[in-house]
């Protein structure tokens, strides 16, 4: 049975992560120690000291309850978390960076509902993929480089919200995530550097059930604290919803 807590029943969350590539992404190069996509222990987006698994590990909210080293072809490590003050469960994937394509794909079926598995944790199943109620993206925009043929249409009526931080997320994704029918909490509208802080605070916000515009606020003024680009750049780089709505950044 599905824990009750603060914050109502048991939720899900998953996090796929591009390891960045300077060989196989179409992205600025960076120092070859943390631009290999195939070193997950020393990427930027990962083993870094703002990498999502150095950020998390540290994390005073949350707990890491489980790491699988190449769990499947494309993935080279998972990582189970819970949160240590509400019933939620985040399950991070670090993609091999040449495989981004595939890391898209995924996000977009997640988001539709589609490739729902279990991963085990504390002697327990935990949901994920298209079975989470929050999928998140962090990494290059691989759709700056190349198209998705087949956008999935929702597997189901459950609601599912979306994250994409990746630079100019919203005018490359914005017609796909449309079609998969989830609800994008939060994106970008120019060039960003995808690091955990953000999706940290904006995972925050979404567990205390804040609205999008909140979510948006609360991970600008992250985004501003680590790279002092200044609270109204940052407000109009994150955004919420879709360009045609009230209050996103324009």
């Amino acid at each position: 049975m599905a824990t009750l807590g603060l914050y109502g029943q048991e939720r899900y969350v998953h996090v796929v992560v591009a390891l960045c590539d300077n060989v196989n992404q179409g992205i600025v190069k960076v120092a070859e120690r943390i631009g290999n996509g195939q070193d997950p222990a020393n990427n930027l987006y990962w083993g870094c000291s703002f990498g999502f698994k150095t950020f998390f590990k540290k994390h005073k909210d949350w707990k890491l309850t489980g790491e699988i080293k190449n769990p499947a072809g494309n993935i080279r490590e998972r990582l189970v978390f819970k949160h240590k003050r509400s019933p939620v469960w985040m399950i991070a994937d670090a993609y091999d960076g040449a495989a981004i394509r595939q890391a898209t794909r995924d996000l977009l079926g997640f988001a539709a509902g589609l490739g729902k598995f279990q991963v085990e944790a504390e002697k327990r199943k935990i949901i994920a993929g298209g079975g989470s109620d929050l999928i998140c993206y962090a990494g290059h925009n691989g759709l700056m480089d190349f198209t998705i043929d087949v956008i999935p249409s929702p597997a189901d009526a459950r609601p599912r919200d979306v994250m994409i931080l990746a630079c100019m997320s919203r005018i490359y994704f914005a017609a796909a995530v449309r079609k998969t029918g989830a609800r994008p909490l939060l994106w970008t509208t120019g060039l960003m550097c995808p690091e955990a802080y953000t999706l940290a605070a904006a995972i925050d916000s979404w567990i205390r059930n804040e609205p999008g515009e909140t979510i948006r606020e609360k991970a600008a003024q992250a985004y501003n604290q680590y790279q002092k680009c200044g609270i109204k750049g940052a407000r109009r780089l994150l955004v919420t919803g879709y360009a045609n709505e009230k209050g996103q950044g324009d």
